[in-house]
């Protein structure tokens, strides 16, 4: 499946959390990750982001797509994709 996952966490969470996501999706924009993931791979990743946050501080949303083909990306001005940059 093809997921989208956003995070607002606290500042001192950040960095974990976004080496947790980069271990599983593509980091797109800031706290923005991407990509296809089976069902198991992504419970593994979201009880392992569960570890991490702080529930009373923080949020995560999770955005499942099981059909990629019914999902349209445009980007407006210049596409990023930092894993690309740090190579």
């Amino acid at each position: 499946m093809f997921v989208i996952i956003t995070y607002d966490v606290a500042e001192k969470r950040v960095n974990k959390v976004c080496k947790k996501l980069k271990e599983y999706l593509t980091w797109t924009q800031n706290s923005v990750f991407e990509g296809e993931i089976s069902k198991s791979l992504l419970m593994k990743c979201m009880y392992e982001l569960e570890m991490i946050i702080d529930k009373q501080e923080d949020s995560i949303y999770l955005y499942e797509v099981e059909n990629p083909k019914n999902i349209k990306k445009r980007v407006f001005g210049q596409e990023k994709n930092f894993d690309e940059l740090f190579l």
